[in-house]
């Protein structure tokens, strides 16, 4: 690993896969082998992604697991948020239901 390195970016793509961007090296490429990522080959050299429907879950813990695996390692990693295993012991945060157009709680009137 260079000090100069761009960060490597586990992202969820607009299709839902779940993907590699960023300049990494040897040892990084293996550990993202090892934590299930395919190396595909592109035009613009390989697309890094996790297999197709294996359940959010999977990818999730899948890309936690890389991305911390490669932050121990003292590379400059990005992972999405929603991508991130909550530590053992705590819970996955609650997503709040989008807004919508609803009654006002029980005992609240409106004037």
């Amino acid at each position: 690993m260079t000090p100069s390195m761009k960060p490597i970016r586990i992202t969820r793509g607009p299709g839902g896969e779940v993907e590699v961007t960023g300049s990494f090296d040897a040892f990084a490429a293996d550990v993202l082998l090892r934590a299930g990522f395919l190396f595909e080959p592109s035009l613009r050299g390989h697309w890094i992604r996790l297999p197709f429907d294996l359940g959010r879950d999977w990818e999730n813990e899948h890309a936690s697991w890389a991305a911390e695996m490669l932050t121990a390692a003292r590379y400059p990693v990005h992972l999405d948020p929603d991508l991130r295993v909550p530590p053992p012991g705590q819970s996955a945060p609650k997503h709040r239901p989008a807004m919508t157009a609803q009654a006002p709680p029980a005992g609240r009137t409106r004037h």
